[in-house]
């Protein structure tokens, strides 16, 4: 019973498709809220991780809060303490699929294709589209996307104080070179 067993597992794991994942633990994010004639809100996080399946484009996003670096230290700690709570929301998190993605058909020319899936950001999901820049550098797969979004979709509170300062639509910008 436990040859036939064996045998039949060995038999479906040959049949089905073999899943070939890419992967990269440093990738990077950065944003910027910034308002004209106000100060730069920008910072970087050069520590994402983010794993592709090359078989369906499937992809997956990991981004701690904490990991965000500002020019300035103050910009910082209010971002992780009264913005983004880190303690209470550590991370960042995008889930979604590349559509009409064939690994087979990338070259060293980056292809626009469209990524739909949803991110989790400050306890709140939110739907999100985007157009992802895509090619293959030898071996691996490099992604570049940009995109924004509304700090009221995330339940994330500007105090009055500063509501003129900082501004309400974010740009993402976001690079993996997976391997």
């Amino acid at each position: 019973m436990k040859k036939i067993a064996l045998i039949g597992w060995l038999l479906l794991v040959s049949l089905s498709p073999i899943q070939e994942k890419k992967i990269t633990k440093t990738g990077s994010i950065s944003f910027e809220a910034s308002v004209p004639s106000f100060e730069e809100i920008k910072a970087k996080n050069n520590a994402v991780t983010c794993i592709m399946n090359t078989n369906n484009g499937e992809i997956a996003v990991l981004a701690l809060m904490k990991g965000f670096r500002f020019k300035i230290a103050l910009m910082e700690e209010h971002f992780n303490e009264s913005y983004m709570e880190s303690s209470k929301f550590p991370k960042a998190t995008f889930k979604g699929k590349i559509e009409n993605f064939d690994v087979s058909k990338l070259t060293s020319s980056l292809k626009d294709y469209t990524i739909k899936g949803k991110l989790e950001l400050h306890g709140k999901s939110k739907d999100i589209t985007s157009i992802a820049k895509i090619k293959k550098t030898g071996s691996d797969i490099e992604i570049k996307t940009d995109f924004n979004v509304n700090v009221s979709d995330f339940d994330i509170e500007i105090p009055s104080v500063v509501s003129k300062k900082v501004s309400k639509k974010v740009t993402l910008n976001c690079n993996f070179l997976l391997k």
